[in-house]
């Protein structure tokens, strides 16, 4: 067993086979389901029919940046000139800035490269798109007849999974299509009518694809089930199954999951084999992240609050979290009245106008962006300065996820929840 090595400050490493002792395991220190503030129990527990909202201890939105005389730096065993891939992957890897390996990416891509399965234990953020990304443009490089198929469980994240492609395999003549739910299936069917070395979509959308004999998944030996947790909390296990069994035996299989539960577990014993384990985790929240709260005293509007707030140079580029669709459309709508350039998403704008506002958000033509949770996966915004919790999230998790917006890429964020 590789020895365990800390980094960052809370920030483990940790690789192993699957199925040896857990003694330094990945659920130490982590947020998973068997967590007391996970979400499931504990003070992570969501009080339904409460008019006050999710019951989660304030103290864990405050966390003040604490500045270290002396950090231990993260040392990658590789660089990717190092990694055995073709040379032409290597120039595209160095024109969109790469050169030092994440944590995720520097272990997992070498057992890959071998063909082994793998889970992969990291919070968001961690490069984990790339981690198999670049080994799996790599073996269609050496075997163009390769398929590979990648779930994700939002069509954000498998949309960005697609662009990230796009990039890494630019002037290879190696193609993917996008199929992801609230988009015409009638592009995505003709577009499946020509040869595409990667299908990468949400689970619900290949199935009908599947299931309307568009795509025949024998043909595909490698897949990647991306946030397994987070598809699996949205009730694609039946989907997933469904796929996996229609899938060729054997097959490369890479399991992605920000938590270690006993349901992920079972998925791994069901779907993978004799897989390597490579947990990158950090505490609960980002050490890039400042965290604190708004009091919202009594007789006092929040939208008030957050119009005080953004009116201060420092809130350049902020996403605000809401609980309910209604809600965000009105607050981003008040906000518009108020002089603001804001946009939203939710899961009542179909996927042409999230991804207009989207778009116009991540190119700085817009101040705010007001989303609910289904923004807080997966989404890799630039520049983030700030993340405001409008409304309490319902667990612990979620607030994570939300945060992990901000403060990414090694620079410092700040995120605020409104209480009261």
């Amino acid at each position: 067993m590789e020895q365990k090595r800390t980094f960052n400050k809370g920030t483990s490493l940790h690789t192993r086979k699957y199925g040896q002792s857990k003694t330094s395991g990945p659920r130490k220190g982590g947020f998973g389901r068997g967590h007391a503030n996970a979400g499931r129990g504990g003070q992570g527990k969501f009080r339904r029919g409460s008019h006050k909202g999710p019951h989660i201890d304030i103290s864990k939105f405050i966390n003040k940046t604490v500045i270290m005389e002396e950090a231990v730096v993260f040392t990658p065993d590789n660089h990717f000139v190092d990694f055995h891939i073709e040379d032409r992957l290597k120039a595209n890897i160095v024109s969109k800035g790469y050169s030092t390996p994440t944590p995720i990416q520097d272990r997992v891509i070498p057992h890959i490269l071998h063909g082994e399965d793998v889970v992969g234990i990291a919070n968001t953020g961690t490069g984990k798109t790339a981690a198999f990304l670049i080994p799996l443009i790599n073996k269609v490089l050496k075997d163009p007849k390769e398929k590979v198929i990648i779930m994700a469980p939002t069509r954000e994240l498998a949309q960005q999974i697609d662009a990230e492609f796009k990039e890494f395999s630019k002037g290879f003549k190696m193609f993917s299509v996008c199929c992801v739910g609230g988009a015409p299936i009638g592009r995505q069917i003709s577009e499946l009518r020509y040869h595409n070395n990667f299908i990468i979509g949400t689970p619900g959308r290949i199935k009908d694809l599947v299931e309307r004999k568009c795509i025949n998944l024998s043909v595909f030996k490698s897949v990647v089930l991306d946030e397994a947790d987070r598809m699996l909390d949205m009730g694609f296990i039946n989907d997933m199954r469904f796929m996996m069994d229609l899938m060729p035996k054997p097959r490369h299989t890479l399991f992605f999951s920000a938590t270690l539960s006993r349901e992920i577990e079972a998925l791994i014993k069901d779907f993978l084999t004799n897989p390597v384990m490579v947990s990158v985790k950090t505490q609960d929240t980002a050490q890039s992240v400042e965290q604190d709260v708004v009091h919202i005293r009594p007789g006092q509007e929040k939208i008030e609050v957050l119009h005080d707030l953004l009116i201060q140079p420092e809130f350049k580029k902020v996403l605000v979290f809401g609980r309910t669709k209604h809600g965000v459309e009105k607050l981003a709508l008040a906000l518009t009245k108020r002089g603001f350039k804001a946009q939203s998403i939710h899961g009542d704008k179909n996927q042409g106008q999230r991804q207009r506002a989207l778009d116009i958000f991540k190119k700085n033509m817009a101040q705010v962006l007001v989303a609910t949770d289904v923004a807080a996966r997966g989404l890799d915004i630039a520049g983030v300065s700030h993340v405001i919790n409008y409304d309490i999230p319902e667990t612990y998790e979620d607030y994570v996820h939300r945060i992990g917006r901000t403060g990414r890429a090694g620079k410092k964020g700040k995120a605020l929840t409104f209480i009261g």
